[in-house]
C-alpha cells in the first residue's frame, strides 16, 4: 500500500524525491520505494520526519519500534505531578507561547485552557497565521462515552456543558485560519494530550476523577521511540477516527436527562 501521508508531506514541503534522497543519503529509487509503502530504517525515518517537520509516527504509523532503548525513553520524562491542578498557569502558558510548528490538543472538553488563558485564541490565531499547524479534538457531546463519564464524575457542570463552552471559544479560530482544525472524537476517555512542538503535557485519566485531579506528565522528545512518541501515536490514532466539529451547529446537550 502506498504511503500517501509521506507523499503529501513531501509535496507540502515543496521538495523533490531527489532532494529527500540527498538529505537522507540514499538513492532516489529508495525514496520511491518508501512512497510505495516500504518502511525505512529508523535513522532514515527520523531524518525524513525532521526534514518534513512531521511526526515519524504520523508518516509511518505501522513501523516496528522494538528498537526502543528504555533508558533513553524514560529520560524524556521531564516532570510528573500528582494533580493537574498543581501545575501553575504560567507553566502551561510557556508551552503554548513557545510552540512554532505544531499544537495538538486532545481531550474531552479542553474547557480549562481558554478559561485559564483569556488570550489563548488570539495567540493561536497569530501562530496559525505564521504557519503553525493546530489540531483540536473534543469529545462528541452526544457520545455514549460522554454520557457514561458524566455519570462517573457527577460534576454539576457537565461534560456536555463544558464541551459547548469550548466549541464557542475555538470555532472563531478554525473559521479564521485554514491551518487550524477542530474535530470530535467518539472514544473512551484514555489520556488527554497537549502537544507543543517537541514538548508535551499528558493527563492519564482515572476512574470517576475529573481531569484537574488526575496526574500530569511533562514529556520532551529526545528521539523517535520514547514515551513522547507513544503518546504522539495515541493522538494520531484518535485523530484518524475523528469527525468535523467546527461546522457542527446541531444543538448540544448541556445536562443529563432523567
Amino acid at each position: 500500500m502506498s504511503n500517501e501521508r509521506l507523499r503529501g508531506a513531501i509535496l507540502q514541503a515543496r521538495l523533490s524525491i531527489d532532494q529527500v534522497a540527498e538529505h537522507t543519503g540514499v538513492d532516489p529509487k529508495t525514496v520511491t520505494r518508501w512512497l510505495g509503502g516500504r518502511v525505512p530504517h529508523p535513522r532514515h525515518r527520523f531524518a525524513v520526519a525532521a526534514m518534513l517537520a512531521q511526526d515519524e509516527e504520523y508518516l509511518w504509523p505501522s513501523a516496528n519500534r522494538s528498537d526502543l532503548n528504555s533508558d533513553a525513553a524514560t529520560a524524556e520524562l521531564v516532570a510528573a505531578f500528582p494533580f493537574r491542578a498543581d501545575v501553575d498557569a504560567a507553566y502551561w502558558w510557556t508551552m503554548i507561547t513557545r510552540a512554532r510548528q505544531q499544537v495538538d490538543l486532545l481531550g474531552y472538553t479542553l474547557y480549562f485552557l481558554p478559561q485559564q488563558h483569556p488570550k489563548l485564541i488570539s495567540v493561536l490565531l497569530d501562530k496559525c497565521a505564521s504557519g503553525c499547524k493546530i489540531r483540536l479534538v473534543l469529545a462528541d457531546p452526544e457520545s455514549e462515552f460522554v454520557r457514561l463519564r458524566e455519570l462517573e464524575e457527577q460534576d454539576p457542570i457537565t461534560l456536555s456543558a463544558r464541551i459547548e463552552t469550548s466549541l464557542r471559544a475555538f470555532r472563531p479560530l478554525v473559521h479564521a485560519c485554514s491551518g487550524a482544525e477542530l474535530r470530535y472524537q467518539n472514544a473512551p476517555l484514555y489520556s488527554s494530550v497537549f502537544r507543543f512542538d517537541d514538548e508535551m503535557l499528558v493527563t492519564p485519566h482515572l476512574y470517576a476523577t475529573p481531569g484537574n485531579r488526575a496526574p500530569l506528565l511533562h514529556l520532551r522528545r529526545l528521539g523517535p521511540n520514547g514515551l513522547f512518541s507513544r503518546f504522539a501515536s495515541h493522538f494520531e490514532a484518535i485523530w484518524a477516527t475523528t469527525t468535523d466539529a467546527a461546522n457542527s451547529d446541531k444543538p448540544q446537550p448541556v445536562s443529563l436527562g432523567s
